[in-house]
């Protein structure tokens, strides 16, 4: 009975909250926390004072606000807020189960940093913090436009009008009024209509576009193993032990129907604990012809 297999019961271990909920929610909390301190305690905005990325604050050691700039938002516009929760939320499900939780926070935090160095970079002169989520948020765009690059995608053109549009050719729209901002309005020290971090967009855009250019598919390691070819002396060479005590192969003998289904249960608790990968030969064996025996009926 699917009663008597662990994963069917409650006391089977559930699947973990996700980063991206873990994400959403601190962008959340720290905004509530932004409100709280200026609407009931009348302190002012002490989150933005220690969290937002300034070239004051670099010049001081708060290296911290390369990250933590992110999580902070105006708190007199909650569609600064909601425009990248949004973001993170649709772009966040496609990506995460692709990239897993470590990668998407690298992704995600990378550009992020990124953003916020090109940001540095052009207004090192300036006084204005930079806060916002964006830049991870344009760094999700642009890998999910090479991953897809053609699948259409619809969003909401200031949340009325729908609007069907190719990834790449988004991005490249996105990209282009980004640059134009950044030279017009930036570099000429000049003041946006729209209070827009131009150079930081346009640092998240080129995290993701790298991201994806020399980082995905290939493995994460710190430090890799390389291989060596000078041959060594017999006495110094590594024993292999699964050669010398090869693992044993099991031939299960299923004599009736009743003694497959249960040779059957246990395959499949197993591939249920450890994964198809530790399954033997034999017991994949197992398995193809079960499915056409116990299918013949």
């Amino acid at each position: 009975m699917l009663s008597d297999r662990s994963y069917m019961r409650d006391s089977y271990p559930r699947e973990r909250t996700s980063v991206l909920v873990w994400l959403l929610s601190a962008l959340a909390a720290v905004f509530v926390l932004q409100l709280v301190c200026i609407r009931l305690l009348g302190i002012g905005d002490p989150l933005s004072e220690f969290f937002a990325l300034s070239a004051h604050g670099i010049r001081h050691g708060w290296v911290w606000t390369l990250l933590t700039y992110s999580f902070v938002h105006d708190s007199n516009n909650l569609l600064h807020l909601l425009g990248n929760a949004v973001g993170l939320f649709f772009l966040g499900r496609v990506l995460l189960p692709q990239l897993g939780a470590r990668r998407f926070l690298g992704v995600y935090f990378g550009s992020v940093l990124l953003g916020g160095i090109v940001w540095l970079a052009t207004n090192w002169n300036g006084y204005a913090p930079l806060i916002g989520a964006s830049a991870g948020v344009m760094g999700l765009l642009a890998l999910f436009a090479c991953l897809y690059p053609n699948q259409p995608i619809t969003f909401l053109l200031f949340f009325v009008f729908p609007v069907t549009i190719k990834p790449k050719h988004l991005v490249i729209c996105v990209a282009a009024f980004e640059a134009f901002g950044f030279v017009f309005y930036e570099l000429m020290g000049a003041a946006s209509p729209v209070a827009i971090a131009h150079s930081a967009h346009l640092g998240g855009l080129a995290a993701g576009w790298l991201y994806h250019r020399f980082f995905h598919g290939t493995e994460w390691r710190w430090f890799r193993r390389r291989q060596v070819d000078v041959e060594l002396p017999r006495w110094a060479r590594r024993r292999d032990k699964t050669a010398a005590n090869p693992a044993p192969v099991y031939h299960v003998n299923v004599s009736s129907r009743d003694d497959l289904r249960a040779e059957v249960d246990r395959i499949l608790d197993k591939i249920n604990s450890q994964g198809f990968g530790a399954l033997t030969p034999e017991e994949k064996r197992l398995l193809d012809e079960a499915k056409d025996l116990l299918s013949r009926r």
